[in-house]
């Protein structure tokens, strides 16, 4: 059964129970995000002490609103905690995210599991205890309580990040903007208390604008539902995992920072295999595949053409391909070579990887990139630009993005350089390229997206709701289990 967590991404309206007059203070940070993110809403500050707050009305309770709150966004000390969730029942709320740490984090079980047995009587959802917030790129809703000042927000797209960890959350958010990754929604979920990771992914899965979901967990609190949950939604839209807590020490380090049981890693490592969710090695890893897929770089197989204007770039890449599980390099054909050697320098060697030398054109680009991508031996191509070469003109980037926009075939960009270089990768980014800084931790993302994609590529979801059933239906053959029932999504 798909748990309903609108509210959480857009609510209607929202009542911040601990707004504050202090800048300082967290409650505040989240009611003026809410307002510089422009979410549209209605908003209610609750402070006994205060009248107004950033020239909201500010009230005492909860119960001296007379509208409907939709969430409640509880950032009190752990000790009052209880209290207001009473309060917010009364009320009449369903829905509350709760940033308060304090909890089994910290060894205050006792209380952890009080707040759970009183959100289960009240019948709440809740994201948290002891999380950053949620993020919502699209309705423009955050609930994040770091300033924007100091964490730039990513423009709307469709990379979903559900994360254990509010400093690893934040931390990447800030990073991805900068470099220009595109998200749809970010969750720190923190200790689990009541909604867990399964619940959100379970909510992406018929998320029309989530096209990639991203998980940081530490421990997983229910593994056989998590696995159920994988086995529904590999199949329409990959998950991209990186799990925190392998070693003995670090095992140790997760329970005492979202109080979770980190769990066997290689049971762990055994349901993402049998699901097909692809695990990821580090933080930079997951998001280089998740642009990958979120440019929606597509992969009819795996034959790749490297195209290069540094010859020691393109030996790098070589040996990555050569050394990966689920690439080749490409055989181009004979008649794309003959045509590529009419215009090339007499010098030049034609081949894979084909090195346009250092002198080379944006003119010289246009013609091999576009022979290549008509070349049936050809799958993808790896084009390496390194701008620093004299007679490399910015033109480049429309060079680049007209035969991306010609050709159904994915072209992945490859430049390493500093303040000119990073101007012209934004630039491509934004049009849709991936754009990769090293060789090797391209075709590292590169060869785990097309072994999912040469996995599924026999799956076509038009609409992930209307195709789940013909999915689902498919997996009870394959796996042998019923899988849990799904409801449509009403909008």
């Amino acid at each position: 059964m798909v748990v309903q967590l609108d509210n959480f991404f857009r609510p209607r309206s929202v009542a911040v129970i601990g707004a504050s007059r202090n800048p300082s203070k967290i409650g505040h940070v989240i009611l003026k995000n809410m307002v510089d993110g422009g979410f549209k809403g209605r908003v209610f500050p609750i402070n006994p002490e205060a009248k107004d707050i950033l020239g909201f009305r500010c009230y005492k309770s909860i119960g001296e609103i007379d509208e409907i709150i939709d969430l409640a966004v509880i950032a009190v000390p752990a000790e009052f905690v209880l209290k207001i969730v009473d309060e917010c029942n009364k009320k009449k709320i369903k829905d509350v995210l709760i940033v308060t740490a304090g909890f089994g984090e910290v060894g205050n079980h006792k209380l952890e599991e009080q707040l759970k047995d009183r959100l289960d009587k009240y019948g709440m959802k809740c994201v948290g205890v002891n999380c950053l917030g949620v993020f919502d790129a699209h309705h423009r809703f955050d609930t994040l309580f770091l300033p924007r000042y100091r964490l730039t927000r990513p423009k709307a797209g469709g990379i979903s990040f559900v994360c254990q960890s509010g400093a690893i959350g934040s931390a990447i958010l800030d990073i991805a903007a900068y470099n220009g990754y595109s998200f749809s929604k970010f969750v720190s979920y923190g200790n689990a208390t009541q909604l867990d990771e399964s619940d959100i992914i379970e909510y992406l899965l018929h998320d029309e604008s989530t096209k990639v979901i991203c998980l940081y967990a530490e421990g997983i609190k229910d593994g056989e539902k998590f696995f159920e949950t994988l086995k529904r939604t590999t199949p329409v839209k990959p998950v991209i995992v990186l799990k925190g807590g392998l070693t003995d020490a670090g095992m140790k380090a997760t329970i005492s920072h979202t109080g979770s049981l980190a769990g066997n890693k290689d049971v762990f490592f055994g349901i993402l295999n049998q699901v097909n969710a692809i695990r990821a090695d580090s933080l930079e890893e997951m998001f280089h595949i998740a642009a990958l897929f979120e440019k929606k770089v597509d992969f009819t197989n795996n034959r790749i053409q490297i195209i290069t204007n540094g010859g020691g770039y393109g030996i790098i890449t070589t040996d990555a391909i050569a050394g990966s599980k689920h690439l080749r390099m490409a055989d181009m054909s004979s008649i794309t070579a003959g045509e590529i050697r009419k215009k090339a320098p007499e010098h030049m060697n034609i081949g894979n990887p084909l090195d346009l030398l250092g002198d080379a054109t944006t003119e010289r680009y246009r013609d091999a990139l576009n022979l290549c991508l008509a070349d049936k031996n050809i799958d993808g191509i790896v084009l390496i630009a390194l701008y620093q070469t004299p007679l490399l003109t910015t033109e480049i980037v429309e060079v680049i993005t007209e035969s991306h926009r010609n050709s159904k075939k994915p072209i992945i960009v490859v430049s390493t350089g500093g303040e000119f270089t990073e101007l012209l990768s934004k630039s491509l980014m934004e049009r849709g390229i991936p754009v990769f800084n090293f060789p090797t931790e391209t075709i590292t993302a590169l060869d785990k997206v097309v072994n999912y994609q040469l996995k599924h590529k026999h799956v076509k979801v038009v609409n992930v709701v209307k195709e789940e059933k013909v999915i689902l239906g498919k997996m009870k053959t394959k796996h042998k289990a019923k899988p849990k029932a799904t409801k449509k999504k009403k909008k």
